[in-house]
């Protein structure tokens, strides 16, 4: 498909950021706080969600509905569940897509 199309940017078709002006940092992450995030990597136990701030949130398998498969590019409507500013951690669940 490289050779079909030379000097396409696989980028182009991943969604844009989502940006909020009110969540900048960690220190704006509270629990229950609802917020966009797209789907950066997905692993055996979760997937890292960009949520707009620095650090990167998990949301653990345990929160993701029996039967959903996530893909990278994944544009999900998330839950903070949990911050640990010491360790670095975000703790996502799942509220939609």
């Amino acid at each position: 498909e490289q050779l079909v199309r030379p000097g396409r940017d696989p980028r182009d078709e991943l969604p844009a950021p989502i940006l909020r002006s009110d969540v900048l940092s960690m220190d704006d992450l509270l629990p229950g706080l609802q917020l966009d995030g797209t789907v950066r990597n997905v692993v055996d136990f979760g997937a890292f969600v960009d949520i707009g701030v620095k650090q990167d949130g998990l949301l653990h398998r345990s929160q993701i509905p029996h039967g959903t498969v996530l893909s990278v590019g994944d544009v999900l409507t998330l839950e903070i569940m949990s911050v640990d500013k010491e360790r670095g951690r975000i703790s996502l669940g799942w509220v939609g897509e």
